[in-house]
């Protein structure tokens, strides 16, 4: 079991390193200071901000947008003592390793997807308060798009389907090395559009060329619904769909995306607007999607075809073959806070 553990600690992705706000809070009447809420934040609570120097984090329901959750509080002065200087982004990564990856790992139950939607990093103290002696570090997960951007949360993590997806009308942008980039609005460039969200039966790990078999003709289904049969073709246009591996169906990942692409010609080609029927009603959700930036003024339904906000009906533990999981990549992202 401890093998196992050390395999699935290594698939961790860490991502973004995240500075606390030094005067967040402001003052209240009389004097008092009010307390930052990173600084009594513990695991299970949620976090959200939308500031860019995180200077109105606030904590938050689990269940409203949140941007962090904490898995645990750690204290590095054993080895970053009064006199070490503020680490850099790879020293940050290897603190995150350290010490994040377990409380987080504990934290799931030991069911980590580490091709899902979650990764995992520090709160940080940020650069003032370092030098000021504070060593005390808030772990947590978030969700970053495939361009690391951060995104939205709903719900805890503990209770989540782990599947990275997008609910359907999200559109899927392109880097500049021609990559899939972070959700954007359909009518600028963008790699993919998201049709539908499909559940994979329960039951053992389908191969990749069973749920080819199965995602076909469903895709293909829930395309000619999703454009009102419009001709795809027409447009260089395919229907396409994401496969799910060993490691992420033994986390209880279980969804996927069906979605449109342009046909590649040496790699991704971007294209714009939106192949949805013009005429078919509003995608709007009762709960906002878990995964995409664009939210719904008036929500009246749920989005066709997507489960993206039903827990998972498994939970099986984690793959207990951490040679044939070593090889999951890993992202680094910062984000842009004052230190």
């Amino acid at each position: 079991m401890l093998g196992a553990f050390a395999g699935a600690f290594a698939l961790l992705a860490l991502s973004t390193f995240t500075s606390w706000p030094v005067g967040a809070g402001g003052s209240l009447s009389g004097g008092s200071t009010q307390v930052n809420p990173v600084l009594t934040a513990q695991a299970g609570d949620c976090l959200n901000w939308t500031r860019q120097d995180l200077a109105d984090v606030a904590k938050v329901d689990c269940a409203a947008q949140h941007l962090f959750e904490v898995t645990g509080v750690v204290d590095i002065s054993s080895s970053h003592g009064p006199q070490a200087p503020f680490p850099d982004d790879a020293q940050w990564q290897q603190v995150s390793q350290e010490h994040c990856t377990k409380v987080s790992m504990d934290f799931l139950g030991g069911r980590f997807d580490p091709f899902g939607k979650y990764t995992v990093g520090p709160l940080n103290p940020g650069e003032r308060l370092w030098g000021e002696g504070q060593r005390t570090l808030r772990c947590g997960l978030q969700v970053a798009g495939p361009a690391g951007g951060l995104l939205p949360a709903y719900g805890s993590a503990r209770t989540q389907d782990q599947s990275d997806v997008y609910d359907p009308g999200v559109c899927l942008g392109i880097t500049e090395a021609r990559s899939v980039g972070d959700p954007v609005e359909c009518a600028k460039p963008h790699t993919f559009e998201i049709v539908g969200v499909v559940p994979m039966p329960p039951g053992d790990y389908p191969a990749p060329e069973q749920q080819d078999q199965l995602l076909a003709g469903e895709c293909d289904r829930i395309a000619k619904e999703y454009t009102g049969g419009a001709d795809l073709k027409a447009r260089n246009l395919v229907v396409t769909w994401d496969t799910r591996a060993p490691e992420s169906w033994a986390a209880g990942s279980r969804l996927t995306n069906c979605k449109v692409g342009a046909v590649p010609t040496d790699g991704l080609v971007a294209w714009e607007g939106s192949v949805r029927n013009p005429d078919a009603p509003p995608l709007t959700t009762s709960n906002p999607p878990q995964t995409t930036t664009v939210r719904q003024d008036e929500p009246t339904g749920a989005p066709l075809h997507s489960a993206s906000n039903t827990e998972s009906s498994s939970a099986a533990p984690p793959s207990s073959n951490p040679e044939s999981a070593s090889s999951a990549p890993t992202s680094t992202t910062e984000t842009s806070a004052s230190r």
